[in-house]
């Protein structure tokens, strides 16, 4: 296990103690567990960043790196679904936990075809996961049920991720779909 590695495992490892402490009752536990995800999520930056400078690309990390980032961000929107209950939020998170899994499988449809790259991460995609970030730092922050600043930017970041997480499906959706409806054809035939 490379460096790399090691901060892209521990990002894993994370999200067991940050929710953990976002439920426990010592004061101040969703700044905690705010914290503990912020740490998280830079993680995601540092361990791309490390491989590269260090020459440690590899086959499992690269496999690691995005189950990682999938694994935080929807146990974690799953995970605020139960404190925010209102449709205003849960719509938006179901829109970006269902993204994900329609993308992810897209893109492993596409290795198998040898044509990953028509799916790469893109600038859209960049933004989509900046704006989610935030958007769950700051709710994760938030006291549910009190009205402040802090929950109306997670409010406003979390339909911001919601509509560059439309974006971006609909953006690799069109980019794939020459290989899809190659395939359905193939299929039809």
């Amino acid at each position: 296990m490379n460096i790399a590695t090691f901060f892209t495992v521990l990002r894993v490892l994370a999200i067991p103690v940050f929710i953990a402490i976002y439920y426990s009752k010592i004061p101040n536990s969703n700044l905690i567990a705010a914290s503990i995800f912020i740490l998280a999520s830079l993680t995601d930056w540092l361990d791309g960043y490390l491989a590269r400078k260090l020459d440690q690309c590899s086959d499992f990390g690269a496999f690691l790196d995005p189950v990682a980032d999938k694994l935080l961000v929807t146990v974690t929107l799953v995970m605020l679904a139960a404190n925010y209950t209102s449709p205003w939020f849960v719509a938006p998170a179901a829109i970006m936990v269902g993204r994900e899994v329609l993308i992810t499988a897209l893109r492993e449809w596409m290795s198998s075809t040898n044509q990953r790259d028509i799916v790469a991460v893109g600038y859209i995609g960049k933004l989509k996961t900046t704006a989610q970030m935030l958007a769950i730092i700051a709710l994760l922050a938030a006291t549910p049920g009190n009205f402040n600043w802090l929950l109306i930017t997670g409010y406003v970041l979390i339909y911001i991720s919601a509509i560059l997480t439309l974006w971006s499906m609909f953006s690799y959706l069109k980019s794939a779909w020459p290989v899809i409806s190659q395939d359905l054809k193939k299929k039809s035939s």
